[in-house]
This record gives C-alpha cells, sequence and structure tokens, in this order.
C-alpha cells in the first residue's frame, strides 16, 4: 500500500466521522428522536435537555456539549447508575489511553527516528510504511538492541497497568457486591440433577428432605423449574393482545378527541374489535390459570430447583462444596441474579451441556473457515500491485484518476469491517445454545467465541495472507530470500492495520452513536403509524459481546505492532479517545444495563491483554532471528517467562476472588444486617424472586400484572 492509498483512507475516514458527528450531534437535540438517542432516560423518565425552553436555530446547529459531557462524568456516577460491568467498558477505553500514549511518546521519539535512519527499504526503492518499520534496520545492526529495550519498557508497563487495573477493579468488586447485598442471588444457590424421590415419583420433597437434613440451620425454602414452554407461550400471546388492545383503545381515544362526531360505523366497528379482542384475552387468562395448577406443573417438574438460605453464609458454603460423592447429582453453583437467569437453558439437563458446547465449537470452527474466503480478498485487495500482476483486468482501475487509492487504501478496511459486523452476533446466537444458566454467561462466552474468531481471521490471517502475496513470487525465483522478505512482509502490514484502525475507530465508533438503522427504522415505523401516538424509546441492553472483543482486537494490533511500526500508536490513542467518549454517551442516554456480574469481565478483558503482549515477545523473537540479531532474540525468552509467570501470579491472586463469594464478607455482611434487623426481610425477598416467569399471577384484562406466584413451596 502507497502513502497514497493511506492519505486517501485517513482523508475519507475522517471526512465521514466529522460529518456523521455534527449529524448526530443535531438530531440528538431533536425531540422527534429522543426515542433513539434518550432511549434509557425516557425509560427511566429522566429529564431530557430539550424540555427547557430552547432557540430553535441553537437546535439545528453542530454543537460538542455532549462531549464536554462525556469528560465530567465521574466512575462513581458510572457505578451507581449503570453499575460496575459497564464501568469495566470504560476503563477498557481508559487503559487504552494511558498505555498508547506512553507507547506513542517511545515509538515516535525513540523507535521511529531509528527505524527511518537506517535506509534499508530505501535503497531497495520501496515508498511504503515500511521506512518507518523495523523493516527499514539493516540485518546484524546494533540499532536492534535499542528495539529490544524498548519491547521490555513496553511489556513491563503493560503488565504494570494490568496489575494496576485488575487490583483497583477487585476493590471496587468487593464495594459493589457490599453495595448490592440486598439481591436475592447473595442467598440463593441453583440446584441441578437432583434425584427422583422413589416413594412420591417427584423431585421436590427430594430438595427439601436433602436441605433439610445437612443445611438445619441455614436451609430456607426452594422454587422448582418446570418445563412450561406452552405456559410461557400463552403468556407471550396474552401480552400481545392486551398491547394490540391498548393500542386500539388510544386510537379511538385520539379520534374521539379529533372528532367531535364521530362517525357511527367506524365506532360500531372499533368496539367489535375491542370485544373480540377481549374475549380472546380472556379465553387465553382462562388457559393460564388451568396450566399453572399445581396438579399441571408436578408432570411438567424438572430436576432443577433454586434454593434459598437464610443467610449469605450457608448460600456460599452450600454453592461451593460437593453434595454428594456421585458428581453427576445434586450439583450447586451460585444463583445468577433474577434477571439474569436465562430460563430456556436453565430447564435443559446438565449432561446434555457437554454435547451442546460441542455442536457450537463445531459451528464456531465452520464460520472460521468460510471467512477465510472474506479476509483472503480484502488482501488481494489491499495488494494492488501483487494482484495486477495475478488478476490482469484489475489493471482498469489505475485509469481512473484517484480511484486505485481508495480501493486499496479504503475500501479494503470497510469491506473488511461490513463482514465482521455480522460476526459478533452470530457468535452470541451459538452461545445462546450452549447451555449457559446465566445470559451474562452467554455474553462472557461469545465474547471469547468472538475474540479468539478476530485474532485467528482478521489478525494472523491478513498478515498470513498478505505475506503470501508479498513472497510468492521471491519464492519461486529467490528462494534464499524468504526469510527477509517474509520479515519485510509482516511489518509491511501495518499499513493495512492503520487503515483498519481508522475505519473501526472513526467511522466505526461515528455511526455507533448515530444508529442509522433504528433512525430509518423509526422514519418507517413513523411513516405507516402516523404520528398521533407517542412512540416507545428503542431500549437495548448493553452489547458487551460486541464491544470487549473489537476493542481488544485493537489493544493486540497495536501491542503486537508497538515496537514493529511505532507509526502506528498515534492513530490508536484517537481510536481509544473517540471511543471512551462515544461509549459515554451510550452508556448514559441509550443502553440499559440489564444485568450487573460486579466486573467479571475484566478477568477476561486482562487475558486478552496479556495475550497481546506474549504475542509481541514472540513476533519480536522471530524478527530479530529474520534480522540475524540472536543474541536479541535470545534475550527475549526470559522475557516471555516472566510475562507468563505474571499471568500464572494474576491468577492466583486475583481470579479466585471473582468467581467465589467469600465466607469471611458473607459472614460480616450477614452480621451487619442482623443488627440493623433487615436480614430476614432480604431473605423473604429472595424466596418469590426466582418464580419462573410462567407461573406469576397474571391479570391481562385488567390491565395489572401481579408478581406474586401462584405455586409455592
Amino acid at each position: 500500500m502507497n502513502p497514497h492509498s493511506l492519505l486517501a483512507s485517513a482523508a475519507i475516514n475522517i471526512g465521514l466521522a466529522f460529518i456523521i458527528l455534527s449529524l448526530f450531534s443535531i438530531l440528538k437535540k431533536q425531540p422527534s428522536n429522543a426515542s433513539i438517542y434518550y432511549a434509557r432516560r425516557l425509560s427511566h423518565r429522566h429529564p431530557l435537555p430539550f424540555d427547557s425552553p430552547n432557540s430553535s436555530l441553537h437546535r439545528f446547529l453542530p454543537s460538542i456539549s455532549w462531549i464536554h459531557r462525556a469528560f465530567r462524568v465521574t466512575e462513581d456516577e458510572i457505578i451507581e447508575a449503570h453499575g460496575l460491568d459497564a464501568l469495566v467498558i470504560i476503563r477498557l477505553f481508559k487503559f487504552g489511553i494511558k498505555f498508547f500514549a506512553v507507547c506513542s511518546l517511545v515509538g515516535l521519539l525513540v523507535l521511529l527516528p531509528i527505524n527511518y535512519d537506517a535506509h534499508e527499504v530505501q535503497k531497495r526503492g520501496y515508498s511504503t510504511m515500511d521506512s518507518f518499520t523495523i523493516s527499514n534496520v539493516k540485518r546484524g545492526s546494533r540499532r536492534l538492541w535499542v528495539h529490544f529495550a524498548c519491547l521490555c519498557f513496553i511489556s513491563f508497563y503493560g503488565m504494570y497497568l494490568l496489575y494496576k487495573e485488575y487490583d483497583e477493579i477487585l476493590i471496587r468488586r468487593i464495594q459493589q457486591i457490599q453495595n448490592l447485598k440486598h439481591r436475592p442471588d447473595q442467598f440463593t444457590i441453583i440446584v441441578r440433577e437432583i434425584p427422583l424421590c422413589n416413594e412420591h415419583k417427584t423431585h421436590d420433597c427430594c430438595v427439601d428432605h436433602f436441605f433439610s437434613k445437612h443445611y438445619p440451620n441455614t436451609y430456607f425454602s426452594y422454587q422448582m423449574v418446570y418445563n412450561t414452554g406452552d405456559l410461557d407461550e400463552s403468556v407471550n400471546q396474552a401480552r400481545s393482545l392486551a398491547r394490540k388492545l391498548e393500542d386500539l383503545r388510544e386510537t379511538s381515544m385520539s379520534r374521539k378527541r379529533k372528532n367531535k362526531l364521530p362517525i357511527l360505523d367506524l365506532s360500531c366497528q372499533e368496539t367489535s374489535k375491542v370485544a373480540l379482542l377481549e374475549e380472546k384475552l380472556q379465553a387465553l387468562n382462562h388457559k393460564i390459570h388451568q396450566l399453572q395448577c399445581k396438579d399441571m406443573l408436578q408432570k411438567k417438574e424438572l430436576p432443577v430447583a433454586f434454593v434459598t438460605f437464610k443467610s449469605r453464609l450457608g448460600a456460599a458454603a452450600a454453592a461451593q462444596l460437593q453434595q454428594h460423592s456421585h458428581p453427576l447429582l445434586w450439583i450447586t453453583e451460585y444463583a445468577p441474579e433474577p434477571r439474569d437467569v436465562s430460563w430456556r437453558n436453565v430447564r435443559v439437563s446438565y449432561r446434555v451441556v457437554p454435547l451442546y458446547r460441542l455442536c457450537v465449537v463445531i459451528a464456531a470452527s465452520l464460520l472460521t473457515v468460510f471467512f477465510i474466503i472474506p479476509v483472503t480478498a480484502v488482501q488481494g485487495i489491499a495488494k494492488y500491485e501483487k494482484l495486477k500482476k495475478w488478476f490482469p483486468p484489475a489493471m482498469a482501475v489505475q485509469f481512473i484518476p484517484g480511484l486505485s487509492s481508495i480501493v486499496t487504501g479504503y475500501l479494503p478496511s470497510v469491506v473488511l469491517k461490513g463482514f465482521i459486523y455480522v460476526v459478533p452476533f452470530a457468535m452470541f446466537a451459538m452461545a445462546k445454545v450452549a447451555g449457559c444458566i446465566a445470559r451474562s454467561k452467554e455474553e462472557i462466552k461469545a465474547c471469547n467465541m468472538v475474540f479468539y474468531f478476530l485474532v485467528g481471521n482478521v489478525f494472523f490471517l491478513s498478515v498470513l495472507s498478505g505475506s503470501l502475496l508479498d513472497v510468492i513470487g521471491q519464492f519461486i525465483s529467490h528462494p534464499k530470500n524468504i526469510p527477509s522478505h517474509l520479515a519485510r512482509a509482516v511489518s509491511a502490514q501495518a499499513d493495512f492495520f492503520v487503515t483498519y484502525i481508522l475505519t473501526d475507530g472513526l467511522s466505526g465508533f461515528s455511526l455507533e452513536v448515530l444508529q442509522p438503522g433504528l433512525l430509518i427504522w423509526d422514519i418507517f415505523k413513523s411513516c405507516i403509524n402516523g404520528c398521533q401516538r407517542e412512540r416507545s424509546p428503542y431500549l437495548y441492553s448493553l452489547p458487551y459481546f460486541r464491544i470487549i472483543p473489537l476493542v481488544s482486537l485493537s489493544v493486540l494490533i497495536g501491542i503486537v505492532y508497538a515496537v514493529v511500526a511505532p507509526l502506528l500508536l498515534p492513530f490508536l490513542i484517537v481510536y481509544f479517545c473517540l471511543g471512551y467518549i462515544v461509549y459515554i454517551n451510550q452508556i448514559q442516554d441509550v443502553y440499559e444495563t440489564t444485568y450487573e456480574t460486579c466486573g467479571q469481565y475484566w478477568p477476561y478483558i486482562h487475558h486478552y491483554i496479556l495475550l497481546a503482549i506474549i504475542l509481541m515477545q514472540i513476533t519480536m523473537i522471530g524478527l530479530f532471528g529474520l534480522k540475524l540479531k540472536a543474541a536479541a532474540s535470545i534475550s527475549t525468552i526470559p522475557l516471555l517467562l516472566f510475562t507468563w509467570m505474571f499471568n500464572e501470579y494474576c491468577k492466583m491472586r486475583f481470579l479466585p476472588s471473582f468467581h467465589h463469594y467469600s465466607l469471611k464478607d458473607a459472614a460480616e455482611n450477614d452480621e451487619h444486617d442482623e443488627k440493623c434487623g433487615v436480614l430476614e426481610l432480604h431473605c423473604e425477598n429472595a424466596i418469590n424472586a426466582y418464580c419462573p416467569p410462567g407461573l406469576r399471577s397474571v391479570n391481562f384484562i385488567g390491565s395489572e400484572s401481579s408478581s406474586t406466584p401462584l405455586v409455592s413451596s
């Protein structure tokens, strides 16, 4: 990729980002778009900024007030309003800013002058970014020791920041658990593979007998889980009918307000529709109450139960102990919080879960294999000079002035980003059928699947396919020069990743904040339904499965290329600053946090970043070897071993506190609540919290629903 292509990509991305962000700042000030840009505020009935009187001219002028507001939001405000999981995403962007700001100083002030002054690539007549990379340093040069020193500095600085972040997140996690000590999940465990009672041929009496016998002082109550698929379907149908009935009544009332003398035929027609819907709703209500009776439920009982204890200490002890000598009986673990429960997967047999996970692995592997085709095609476009030799019709592009720069500089990253956009949603759909009992675990699994998919396909495959196009001709004519050409090809991929970071950051984050899909959908709905009704907000949960892997990939690209191509680092600072601003806005105004794991995403982020540091060190071992600097290559091995030991220490020091609830903290919280007289209240609230949705009493005709279960244990 030549400098003109790189400049074309930068100019297009900067121009698009400026236009999109200016358009967003205008659209955000329009009251008609509140359902898109203030979805969270509307759902929580918070005041909107344009509720106050404002000049009509100001509403149609771009502004940066939303950017200023993002920098005024504190971490304590984010935790209080959105939880620690939302803060973890913000801390990931802050980590990127802090890490790459220091790396940029080292790279631009130390490495860049050394690389450019070597003149190795310039002698060969290349006019690419190679002049600023390690490829421009002569083989065996003493300058490579400066690269080794920078490698050590960047590695140790990265590990220092990781340790500091891990420690701070853990402290905030402990504080968050303390603040949320009223939550039912602290008193509740989930029990799976409950044996059948030989006498009564049911599972529920076994639960009561087992925990009354083995936990007589702490056991409180239980809630069985039932296979209520038909019941859930009936409840959903009733909700849909009730919604239609409400919409019909609102439409009728608004028409009556506009027309003082309504048309008689139209009024009679609407009345008959309302009567028909009410009749159907009554029939569904009757069916639901029949399905909810105890005799019907006993036939659909599953060997799964939520067991509530009188104290957190009792629940923590029961969750962490093996209950039976047979490891596949009485399997216990912490219950997710009620809103985090995946009721569909709770009903899946524990013994079948490995089969589900195997099917997910096979499906993800097939998607990975099929993704090789677009990635290779993208690299073919990026390597236009090589592509012309293998595909002569591609030469037609160069006859249009400036088009070749756009095609080779901007188009590959856009095409790749378009394909990548679908991947998180596909992986999340697979994770949903992997048997995870909590939605948070589904998203964490999706994060892992997406990240490793991106590392394998976007990072490694981009490097390998680009390298293949570079060296295939030299491999035939000059086999002895393969190592030197391979080293140059690996570092030469830096220009492609610069365009990828620009596209993903400037255009990607700008489109994220603009929400063009929802805008088009909202306009379409307005044209069909008209504007007489108040539109409900487009409220969606914060997509951790999409944000964390994509941002972590950018961290990995930046770390791996920190020593190889330091010119990439300033672009990453822009990437993380813009991402920080955008997601502060999205978390504050747009997305809803639908559950709270108290920071359980951070250990996975820590692992992703540490993997990037290890990849950087392995890459430098290879590059030092190809540059005939064996001493530097050997000296990097102890650094690699130290990084591995640091990873093992972090696993011992921090990871257990993210997977378990300590008995000490549980006992202290119990003592504090007992002194305040609220321990019994919290325990009683936990009893009904895990009642399955289909078993809650409903009264859709009265437009009210109660959360009191009809069947208690």
